[in-house]
């Protein structure tokens, strides 16, 4: 239950940056400019370094599986929903 917990969190986080990044309008009014830097070369440090191995691979074990199964019956009804009505800013 954890897992489906966390995934609803994620597309609700997902849809509000979304909608946030829907309902914003910028407009840039003056251009910006870096400021002019100077930098003499320099020298990178010499390194020794040991690095370990990995290995990957696949074995075939025996293991238990259950057999399940579901039985599930619907039927229609009617219910009211919630209804959102988005207007963004206006372009100029």
């Amino acid at each position: 239950m954890k897992t489906g917990a966390t995934i609803g969190l994620a597309v609700v986080a997902v849809a509000v940056i979304a909608f946030g990044a829907y309902m914003i309008d910028f407009d840039v009014t003056d251009e910006g400019a870096l400021p002019e830097v100077s930098v003499e070369g320099g020298e990178m440090p010499e390194v020794d370094a040991d690095v370990g191995s990995i290995t990957t691979g696949t074995e075939t074990e025996t293991v238990e599986v259950p057999d399940v199964d579901v039985d599930v019956s619907t039927e229609e009804a009617e219910i009211e929903v919630p209804t959102v009505d988005v207007n963004p800013p206006k372009d100029d």
